[in-house]
């Protein structure tokens, strides 16, 4: 029992850091990337890590007319739920350290805790730009939600149809690609949920064209413009942290595989080359979701947002979904 707890709190020890660290290091890649694309040279890649620790040695301020408990505690929150989340997502061949007792529904679930976190901050403020981009970022939140519920949802049920137990489990989601037991309609339903995902990430972490519950340009700021300091600092992680959870999230769902199903590499070895690839997996998903997405679009409007993610993205879902049921009905997937 001693030795289970230790692993435990070893092991969400280990997640917290690589959370962080690699958060930041994604940071770094997307603004790279960002800058090239748009033939610039772009900050170093450690300047992430630059501006947290910059931020940290800032006074934290708070609003005189404040909520000073919901302001402190909210960028608390965001950054706890933010690497909670972590906790249960498997990392290359390595299994999460809460796997056993949550699974995707849980994840889906505890993915709108930063949002609501910030909602919260933005409100307590007491500042009107803080309560129009709370507002919008509630918004945002309830746009999004609708497909991705579908895509999960929809991965699930089709492992369920072909006779995988527990489709609900991340360890089920990470071990059982969904591609193995669909055929040519689930092929494509599986295409189109995973345009729907990557189009839910940027929203998701409130990245362009979803910044719109900050919009410098409209609201000073937004949402955390009364936030400075350390206060600052862990929204900052939050949202760093949380790149990586969706884009684990993403890896699960539609890119499973391990680099050891295909070369013969065990021990120690296998594990390093299974991590590799998943860093590898995750950069890619980061780029095509995040920078890509950000770089080709310019913001939305609040009301085209929700026309854009309940209209276009949710459609492309359902089709998804509809695909999905279509190739159980016809009895095409051949379980792996």
């Amino acid at each position: 029992m001693i030795g289970m707890i230790t692993v435990a709190v070893l092991g969400c020890i280990g997640i917290t850091v690589y959370g962080l660290l690699f958060g930041l290091v994604l940071q770094g890649v997307d603004r790279k990337c960002a800058a090239r694309m748009q033939a610039r040279y772009g900050p170093p890649l450690h300047q992430p890590f630059i501006d947290i620790a910059k931020l940290l040695c800032k006074d934290n301020i708070i609003p005189k007319n404040a909520v000073k408990s919901v302001f402190n505690a909210a960028p608390v929150i965001a950054l706890a739920a933010s690497i909670t989340i972590l906790l249960y997502l498997p990392i290359g061949s390595l299994m999460p350290v809460l796997g056993g007792w949550g699974d995707i529904i849980l994840v889906l679930y505890l993915l709108t805790v930063p949002g609501l976190a910030m909602v919260a901050g933005g409100l307590a403020s007491g500042s009107p730009y803080a309560t129009v981009g709370s507002q919008r970022e509630m918004v945002t939140m309830i746009a999004y939600e609708l497909p991705l519920a579908i895509a999960i949802i929809a991965i699930a049920w089709r492992l369920n149809a072909a006779g995988v137990a527990d489709p609900f489990s991340l360890v089920t989601l990470a071990q059982t690609p969904v591609w193995s037991v669909v055929g040519i309609p689930g092929m494509i339903g599986m295409l189109l949920l995973m345009i729907a995902i990557a189009w839910v990430t940027p929203a998701e972490l409130s990245r362009v064209p979803c910044d719109t519950p900050e919009a410098e340009t409209e609201l000073c700021g937004g949402i955390l413009v009364e936030y400075s300091g350390r206060n600052l600092a862990l929204f900052t992680l939050s949202g760093a942290v949380k790149t990586v959870a969706m884009a684990t999230l993403a890896v699960v769902l539609f890119l499973p595989w391990n680099l050891t199903w295909f070369v013969p590499l065990t021990g120690t070895v296998g594990i390093i080359a299974d991590l590799a690839f998943f860093v590898l997996k995750v950069l890619l998903v980061v780029f095509f979701s995040v920078t890509l997405i950000r770089v080709g679009m310019a913001r939305f409007r609040i009301n085209h947002l929700v026309t854009f993610y309940w209209g276009y993205i949710a459609l492309i879902g359902f089709a998804g979904m509809i695909l999905l049921v279509l190739d159980a009905v016809l009895g095409m997937g051949v379980v792996a």
